[in-house]
């Protein structure tokens, strides 16, 4: 496969996967953001029937203009209280998203009804599809940037069609408005499909820089900043669930000698299979970081117990891997020390979890090392 179509099914396997840990935070941010914002512009909203009676509009148009703002501020309101749990509602963005789109549709139908080319010559109403795309970018979440762009395009698209089909064509013209034509019609869909590609474009690229800032290079493993905000989420759902958690902090036993007998590059080829070994243990909901030097931290579901077993089961399998070599070619042996710390026993949040796994890692590294301590000695 030459680079360019490697690199084009990058970019689209990025922007069609779930976001990371720290993308889903900054995106619970970047919800939030709208949520106030559009709470905002709502509140505005409802300075337009008051404008439109003190223009001479009758009241029956006053009074439906008049529900439709309450409307917009009630669901503004709602739409911000849930955006003030963040990530409570995976679904949310999805939601306002189809949201901000559909009202802009629905006011262009409204529109409709009174003058035609109003709906699809409008320039400022059309211009709120551009703003609910663009604003997708602050959710950090491809998928979501090009779905809202789809939805755009089909509504709009549908509802140009309709009027297109059913409304004569003496309508379709206006002293305020101009002249309905395909080819303008045809601009706006290319401009609302341009528009996706760029909200795609800073998303992909807010992406990368995410994903270089929180990853570890040598291993390709989350970082220790990635693995804290992962870690609060993680506990947070269990403290919601009930669920035990156990952290397990994990330090291959003397580097420093394998350094000497495999050279520099032989201890990174360690640090790599040892990783590439250590995430081969890790199930779909668990995860794996490395935190720094050889030190990792594996996050396990269930008990204490549970996670020694499975951890000491690993040991003793490591012993006779064979996942690095000496400079003459002969297998050296690998073995790990480990500290466990159970969640809630051992602690409620990161630091104190990572610390009493600190500690129980430093008695099994004075108690002779290759071995896994789940409660002080």
């Amino acid at each position: 496969m030459r680079a360019p179509d490697r690199e084009r099914q990058g970019v689209i396997a990025t922007l069609l996967g779930r976001a990371d840990e720290v993308m889903l935070e900054l995106g619970a941010g970047g919800e939030l953001m709208i949520a106030r914002l559009r709470a905002l512009l709502s509140l505005l909203v409802l300075l337009l029937p008051l404008a439109a009676a003190l223009g001479g509009m009758g009241m029956r148009d006053v009074l439906a203009g008049l529900a439709l703002a309450v409307f917009v501020n009630l669901m503004a309101q709602v739409w911000l209280a849930l955006a003030r749990r963040p990530r409570r509602h995976p679904w949310l963005s999805y939601a306002t998203s189809a949201y901000d789109i559909s009202m802009t549709t629905l006011v262009l139908a409204l529109l409709a009804t009174r003058e035609p080319a109003a709906a699809l010559n409008s320039v400022v109403v059309w211009n709120f599809y551009m703003l609910a795309i663009a604003v997708t970018a602050l959710r950090n979440d491809g998928r979501l940037a090009l779905g809202s762009g789809a939805l755009a395009i089909l509504q709009y698209g549908g509802l140009a069609l309709a009027i297109w089909y059913l409304v004569p064509r003496e309508r379709l013209v206006s002293i305020g408005y101009g002249m309905v034509s395909t080819a303008g019609q045809v601009e706006r869909l290319v401009l609302l499909a341009m528009m996706t590609l760029v909200a795609c474009a800073i998303v992909y690229r807010m992406q990368r820089l995410v994903d270089l800032s929180g990853r570890d290079s040598l291993t390709g493993l989350p970082n220790r900043a990635w693995l804290l905000q992962h870690m609060t989420r993680v506990l947070d759902a269990a403290r919601r669930e009930g669920h035990s958690l156990t952290l397990a902090l994990i330090d291959l036993d003397n580097f420093r000698r394998i350094n000497e007998e495999a050279g520099p590059r032989g201890g990174d080829q360690a640090i790599r299979r040892f990783a590439a070994w250590l995430q081969s243990l890790a199930g779909d909901d668990e995860s794996l970081a490395r935190i720094g030097g050889q030190e990792f931290v594996m996050l396990l579901r269930g008990p204490a117990g549970s996670a020694w077993e499975r951890l000491d089961r690993a040991r003793r399998t490591l012993a006779h891997a064979a996942l690095v070599a000496d400079r003459t070619g002969a297998t050296l042996p690998l073995s790990f020390s480990a500290g466990l710390a159970a969640f809630p026993h051992d602690g409620g949040n990161p630091s104190a979890l990572l610390t009493v796994g600190d500690r129980r890692l430093q008695q099994a590294k004075r108690a002779g090392r290759d071995r896994i301590v789940a409660r002080d000695e």
